[in-house]
């Protein structure tokens, strides 16, 4: 027998024990969401279906839902964990002292790869060209980048690099073909040997960054000069993303200029190029992806386009991967709203739902309305892209694309740190996937032109082609009648372009006005005025507050929500 503190009196040994036993379970787990996870990404996701049909892509429907349904299994978001864990390591030597300059990712990455591949994210616009065919491939790529953003890079440039590659015949017929391929090698090997090809980019150089008219590296001819011929390149470059791509589109001076060349891993006689990995990147984001310093010591390439015009051949590839930034941006957003609204939906605070609670309802309706947004524009370039032969489409493509990339990129770190709040703890800690969403969607805004650069770009293309302007309002106009707040918006957006002899300083101002009328405008032009209503009110009346949870009295919240959030079944 012994004798407890609380209550002197004898007890038995044996019921204490077991007391204790009991008290060390502690609690049951209630009032924790279920993961999201065994779903149809695509499905889903309404605004996306609708966008699809909307935007001439409905005959892809059972394509997209096909990713969607893969991409929302728990082995293939896992699969998206297990890339961004186990970084890509740098193998500059093999153990007997042979160059090698090998980069070794997860498997998972390659899985990932082979997936999005084998779904033509990378090529099908160039391989299967149809109306709709860029429509059908902004939804694939929008659903693969919630998963796994990272290795959406080399997709991207695999994707871009084709117009710059088409100017050049003999280029063209030597590599499109296993540019085009649905089949996904990794190997490093020669072309010749290898079933599919991927391609990355070697721009920047350190003393430059974006000022790419600062590059040092130099090029000269081996025999003949022009168009498809082989040149010998000296210089470094300090951003080479996935650099165990089959070749880089790059830039170096020549005796005429900077010009554009395709660079490959090895060269035509079979050996190892002279491309020497320096070492990888650590970079806040975008971990699964592998980004290098190079240094070409006299490295083989082929000119593309003529000497002395590499931003002009290379300029639609820049274009295309700012448009993939784009689609890349809302994808990340995407996915916080889907874990925030599955998360609120289940988790219940003071007695109540969160998803029942007025405030929580503002803040996440007001996430989902930027989301339709963003989507809703974008969807309306790859349209464009779609109609490239009509040139007002040309040049709303280009426009849009400028004034998009700076909106809908500097958004995204800002709305997903929203989302990562409105889940607290949970979604603060590395089991949830908003931090990692939260570290990839800075991404976009630097890469292929920070927000300045991409302002400076609007101003660029409204001094080199004024009619620029008058096509961008022409498709605001479409809109016009359906909401006087966006009528009111619009109005002044004319007024404002009559005189912009302060843009070089209030760039930011104007791009972000015409980057939100033209959301709103797809909105209104959707047809669903729940949607587009609580948009214009909200992001077109000036008086309303800066960050998000200010939408105005009378909005319909939950739902925009419920449209938003994805219903999980067991399977």
């Amino acid at each position: 027998m012994t004798i407890t503190p609380s209550e002197n009196t004898l007890v038995d040994p044996d019921l204490v024990v077991t007391e204790r036993r009991a008290l060390a379970e502690t609690h049951d787990v209630f009032n924790q969401p279920t993961p999201l996870v065994n779903y149809n990404t695509f499905v889903q996701d309404r605004a996306l279906v609708d966008a699809l049909v909307r935007e001439g892509g409905g005959w892809g429907e059972s394509e997209v839902g096909a990713l969607g349904d893969v991409l929302g299994r728990a082995e293939w978001i896992t699969k998206g964990f297990q890339a961004n864990r186990s970084t890509p390591e740098l193998f500059t030597h093999d153990r007997f002292g042979h160059r090698v300059d090998y980069v070794e990712y997860h498997p998972a990455y390659h899985d990932l790869m082979g997936l999005a591949i084998e779904h033509n994210i990378h090529a099908s616009p160039w391989s299967d060209p149809k109306p709709g065919a860029h429509v059908v491939r902004m939804a694939k790529n929008y659903l693969y980048n919630q998963n796994e953003a990272g290795s959406a890079c080399p997709l991207t440039m695999t994707f871009a690099c084709v117009p710059a590659i088409q100017k050049t015949e003999s280029v063209a017929a030597t590599w499109l073909p296993g540019i085009l391929a649905d089949r996904y090698d990794p190997a490093d090997k020669p072309i010749e040997q290898k079933t599919g090809l991927t391609i990355g980019m070697a721009m920047t150089e350190k003393q430059g960054g974006t000022d790419v008219g600062a590059n040092t590296t130099m090029a000269a001819p081996v025999a003949g000069s022009g168009p498809g011929e082989a040149y010998e390149i000296v210089g470094h470059k300090w951003f080479v993303s996935a650099p165990m791509s089959d070749a880089f589109l790059t830039l170096a001076q020549t005796r005429q200029g900077l010009s554009c060349f395709l660079l490959p891993r090895w060269r035509p006689d079979g050996t190892r190029n002279e491309f020497f990995l320096q070492r990888l990147k650590d970079k806040m984001g975008n971990r699964s992806n592998a980004s290098a310093e190079v240094e070409f010591r006299g490295a083989h390439a082929v000119l593309l386009g003529e000497e002395g015009r590499g931003v002009a051949t290379i300029l639609e590839m820049v274009a295309l991967t700012r448009y993939d930034c784009m689609i890349g941006s809302t994808a990340l957003m995407r996915q916080a709203v889907a874990q925030v609204t599955h998360h609120i939906a289940q988790r219940s605070v003071m007695g109540e739902r969160l998803i029942d609670h007025p405030l929580m309802q503002n803040v996440v309706a007001d996430l989902c309305l930027e989301v339709e947004g963003a989507l809703a524009m974008t969807a309306r370039v790859a349209r464009s892209l779609d109609n490239q032969e009509s040139e007002s489409e040309r040049l709303l493509t280009r426009f849009t694309t400028a004034v998009g990339k700076y909106w809908i990129c500097k958004r995204a770190t800002s709305h997903i740190g929203e989302a990562l709040e409105c889940l607290g703890g949970a979604g603060y800690v590395e089991d949830s996937i908003l931090p990692r969403l939260y570290r990839e969607a800075p991404v976009n805004s630097v890469w292929e032109g920070s927000g300045n650069v991409q302002c400076l770009d609007v101003l660029r293309a409204m001094t080199k082609t004024p009619e620029i302007v008058a096509v961008f309002v022409e498709e605001l106009e479409t809109a016009l009648g359906a909401h006087t707040v966006y009528d009111d918006y619009v109005r002044a957006i004319r007024e404002d372009f009559s005189d912009l002899g302060d843009f070089r300083y209030q760039g930011r101002y104007y791009v972000e006005r015409l980057a939100k009328a033209m959301q709103a405008a797809q909105l209104i032009k959707a047809g669903n005025a729940l949607i587009s209503d609580a948009f214009c009110s909200g992001r077109l009346e000036e008086s309303r507050g800066l960050n998000y949870g200010n939408l105005v009295p009378g909005v319909d919240c939950a739902a925009i929500i419920e449209r938003a959030r994805p219903e999980v079944s067991s399977r």
